[in-house]
């Protein structure tokens, strides 16, 4: 509980806006901290001394001049300042403009008064959350800097809308960060949360098998595209091709590399063309090697009686030659005569 003690005398106050309580200083280190509300006093304040400038913030916090220009820095980044650069040769002579808070939440946020205060009072609530608290500084460590308190109202909004847990957002910062190597804005750490949400993984582990079976998938891939001897990635066409007969036909991966085998006499082999050898098989209820021997057989037996004789009982005509003249003279003989026709035929050839 906290309540504060009532006293008339009025020593001055300055006001700060909650929303630079709520979301801008939570993100700052002290120092930056001590910084602005110096600067932001000397503002509010219309009888301060007009010399009082970033030396004297130095001097009353003890800390060096550049430190001062680096909190500026700091908070121009976060858009709640500007810096403008004071005539001379001094490199640290700025004067700062304080903008107004309320503004830039309604000009960048794109929500009213209203709407303001609850995103701010959301993020003080969550962050009484030992998980959200963690979680932001963890993203914090991840990307390598302090989140804006825009980028931390759109984490939440992400976490309400697909009912994320904290885990989850922070395995998609850290996905992001291992796979470019850098961080990524708030709004493509969404597609990829969206992306996995719509492929039903809510948690981290959910991605992780998923990323498993995706391996396993690649290597069958691989396998394939070995065996037709493509050495090269498959374009999302034949990756769909592939997917049918797994998933949909539920080809064992043997079967499908003995479809691939058939085009080893094809000169340029293709997914689709082995996807046509598949679907003929997927017609004819094939899922085993077994299953294609016989068929293999069925059509060896087939086209064998088609190139057999269709009467094999069928006499072969006869061709008559000089030959079939010679036997025919020599039956008319005798074999007497034949014997006479021969001797006669010697004495003519020793006279």
């Amino acid at each position: 509980m906290f309540y504060k003690e009532v006293n008339e005398i009025d020593l001055g106050e300055t006001t700060i806006a909650n929303i630079f309580i709520d979301i801008f200083m939570p993100m700052a280190n002290g120092l930056y901290v001590k910084v602005y509300l110096l600067g932001y006093r000397q503002a509010c304040d219309s009888s301060a001394n007009p010399k009082f400038d970033n030396n004297s913030i130095a001097k009353n916090l003890n800390i060096p001049l550049s430190d001062v220009i680096d909190a500026w820095k700091f908070w121009e980044k976060k858009s709640i300042i500007k810096m403008h650069k004071n005539d001379g040769m001094n490199d640290y002579d700025y004067s700062i403009e304080f903008l107004d808070l309320k503004r830039f939440y309604m000009e960048n946020m794109h929500i009213n008064t209203t709407s303001i205060k609850s995103n701010s009072d959301s993020i003080v609530s969550v962050a009484e959350n030992p998980s959200i608290r963690k979680m932001f500084n963890s993203i914090n460590q991840i990307i390598g800097r302090y989140l804006d308190p825009s980028e931390k109202i759109s984490i939440l909004d992400i976490m309400n809308k697909y009912n994320l847990d904290p885990d989850m957002i922070l395995y998609a910062y850290q996905y992001v960060k291992d796979k470019h190597g850098s961080a990524r804005p708030v709004r493509y750490i969404e597609s990829i949360l969206r992306s996995w949400y719509d492929s039903n993984l809510y948690t981290p582990q959910d991605v992780e098998n998923s990323f498993a079976v995706r391996k396993e998938r690649y290597i069958l891939y691989k396998t394939i595209f070995n065996e037709l001897g493509f050495y090269r990635q498959p374009s999302k066409e034949e990756e769909r091709i592939m997917d049918v007969w797994i998933d949909k036909y539920n080809m064992d991966i043997e079967v499908i590399l003995e479809a691939c085998s058939k085009s080893k006499n094809v000169s340029k082999p293709s997914v689709s063309y082995i996807n046509g050898i598949i679907e003929k098989w997927k017609d004819k209820n094939v899922k085993t090697l077994e299953d294609v021997k016989i068929l293999d057989e069925e059509h060896k037996a087939k086209t064998e009686k088609k190139s057999s004789p269709k009467n094999s009982t069928s006499k072969v005509p006869q061709v008559k030659t000089r030959y079939h003249n010679i036997n025919q003279t020599f039956t008319n003989y005798s074999p007497d005569e034949l014997e006479k026709l021969l001797q006669e035929s010697q004495k003519g050839k020793f006279k």
